[in-house]
């Protein structure tokens, strides 16, 4: 009973490693998407603010151009290192001892860059693909932008450029042409609403790459310690709350098969592990009660059996020795019917002998004559019945084991052609043909003359109850450790109802002649050698009688490689292949 149940410590590791294993494998797979999705979108958030800051910086540059291009100029203090613009015409004043130099909205734009450059926030560039002033000529990114400005009607261009080795966020967007444009550049073919050119926004972005960065770092720390945390959240309560208590109940269910389980030790988890415990408990109790009342009914039937076997020991002993009493008296009444029977027929042997040798005219037309055919008729039938004595007492000899087989490793291809010769006679008053299909050698361990005895009963019935100027063919060849001998015949056949019933004792089809323990005792022999026997067809035509026999274990005889007595074998199943006589 104890090996019934599963090791459950076994049962507690691989659980344990499984619900590890999966629980992290989910808050992994949940966190890591979580937080994949959460950084993509901070990510977004902040380059999002360095684009608005882009954005901001190119409105307010914008705004500013505005307001001077609105109030013509603006004059501001000449400094040392500043000069006046060659393309303004009155670009210098004088008042109050100072001089003053008029600047346009792309110098301010210019001015206002070089101080953000130098400061080192960020810095614009204002550009065309129209100068007026090569200074504001246009890189390649910048060139591109203009481009779709004006072919696509794109309404702003941003990218991350690297420029030695920092990168930064380039953020261009088109400049039109207003009315107030048109005061400097209507010469140029200009018209409300073109693209005149772009502003160039840079801001440096490795702060915020680098910030973005370590956010990453620490998104990545944060989900590892909430993974850890939970894990060994898990794993306390899957230990407090799973294993302890299964541990409990795998020791109740040891006591359990060892005898020594007791009922009050139950489980106080107020959980599903307390109705577990208390169902086994009850469970436990069931089946020791169930355990005693069978108990009682083996007891109770061991002892009814016990009183059955008597009964039959002593039925059997008693049906053997009825079998023994009828198996003796078969046997005495065929011994002793034999024995008068046999005087009787020496009797009508010797009666006939002297009628016989009275001559013939002096018994013609006298009641010696019909007395002498009449001595024949009663001399045929007690033939007969010897025959059947006989055969009866062989039948219960074989199969009460009084009649010791002789075996011995004989060539059955050779038994067969001489059975096969010696009924040759017969065959040829009817006109029928043997044929035979036998290998040179065909060793088998048997009882040589109660084999005979089989291929003769089995050949005479073939030629019996074969048609005159048919053909008989008895093929012989190993199979699956037996020999297999057929004799098919051209007959009747025997119906597919009666191919069991034809090996029962005194079983007769019809009015044939015979007294229906031919084949009985055929059965018996071949029994006898633990062999089969048996017939096969479609009961219409032909039939074919078989025989399996067991073959010769050890090293197996070469019948055909021995002296003369070998020679004259193979001449016989030469003869035996060839007979073919109508």
């Amino acid at each position: 009973m104890r090996g019934q149940f599963p090791k459950i410590r076994t049962l507690r590791l691989t659980l344990n490693l499984k619900f590890i294993i999966g629980c992290s494998a989910t808050l992994i797979t949940a966190l890591g998407i979580s937080f994949s999705i959460i950084a993509h979108h901070q990510e977004k958030l902040i380059m999002g603010q360095v684009e608005n800051e882009a954005r901001a910086i190119f409105r307010h540059t914008v705004i500013t151009r505005k307001w001077i291009s609105d109030h013509g100029g603006i004059f501001v203090e000449k400094l040392p290192w500043t000069k006046a613009s060659p393309y303004l015409p009155n670009s210098e004043i004088h008042a109050k001892g100072k001089r003053y130099i008029k600047e346009t909205p792309a110098m301010v734009t210019k001015e206002l860059s070089k101080y953000a450059r130098d400061k080192g926030a960020y810095w614009f560039h204002i550009t065309s693909l129209k100068l007026t002033n090569p200074e504001n000529a246009p890189d390649p990114l910048e060139r591109k932008a203009l481009l779709e400005f004006e072919n696509k009607g794109k309404k702003e261009f941003l990218s991350i450029d690297t420029i030695d080795n920092s990168r930064y966020l380039r953020y261009i967007a088109p400049l039109y042409v207003e009315d107030t444009c048109l005061k400097c550049h209507a010469k140029q073919g200009y018209r409300i609403g073109d693209v005149r050119g772009a502003i160039s926004v840079t801001v440096p972005v490795d702060r915020t790459f680098t910030e973005i960065s370590a956010n990453r770092k620490r998104m990545f720390v944060a989900a590892l310690l909430t993974v850890v945390s939970l894990m060994a959240a898990m794993f306390l309560m899957m230990r407090n709350l799973v294993l302890t208590p299964m541990r409990k109940l795998k020791s109740s269910i040891e006591q359990f098969s060892d005898g020594t389980y007791n009922p009050e030790s139950m489980l106080r988890t107020g959980d599903e592990f307390e109705d577990l415990c208390r169902t086994f408990s009850e469970m436990a109790g069931a089946l020791t009660e169930y355990h005693n009342c069978l108990n009682d009914n083996i007891r109770a039937a061991t002892q009814d059996i016990e009183s059955t076997n008597r009964k039959l020991i002593e039925a059997n002993r008693m049906l053997s020795e009825a079998n023994v009493r009828k198996s003796d008296f078969i046997a005495r009444a065929s011994h002793e019917l034999r024995t008068p029977l046999t005087a009787i027929k020496g009797a009508m042997d010797y009666i006939s002998a002297k009628l016989s040798s009275i001559p013939p005219e002096k018994t013609e037309g006298t009641p010696i004559d019909d007395l002498y055919i009449f001595f024949q008729v009663i001399k045929k039938n007690s033939e007969r019945l010897i025959r059947m004595v006989s055969l009866m007492l062989d039948i219960e000899r074989i199969e009460m084991g009084g009649a010791e087989l002789q075996f011995s490793t004989v060539n059955l291809s050779c038994l067969i052609a001489e059975t096969m010769a010696s009924l040759q006679v017969n065959a040829d008053e009817k006109g029928i043909a043997l044929h035979a299909s036998l290998p040179d050698s065909l060793p088998a361990c048997v009882d040589e003359d109660r084999i005979r005895q089989v291929l003769v009963n089995l050949l005479s019935n073939a030629i019996k109850i074969s048609p005159e100027r048919s053909e008989i063919t008895v093929n012989a060849f190993s199979e699956k450790g037996f020999i297999v001998t057929e004799v098919c015949d051209r007959g009747p056949g025997v119906p597919e109802s009666e191919q069991e019933k034809i090996f029962e004792k005194f079983y007769k089809k019809g009015d044939r002649e015979g007294a229906g323990l031919g084949l009985a005792i055929c059965k018996s022999i071949i029994e006898a050698h633990n062999g089969a026997i048996g017939v096969a067809g479609n009961g219409m035509e032909g039939s074919r009688f078989y025989f399996k026999l067991p073959r010769t274990e050890g090293p197996q005889e070469d019948f055909s490689s021995k002296d003369s007595l070998e020679t004259g074998q193979s001449k016989l199943l030469e003869i035996a292949r060839n007979i073919s006589l109508c």
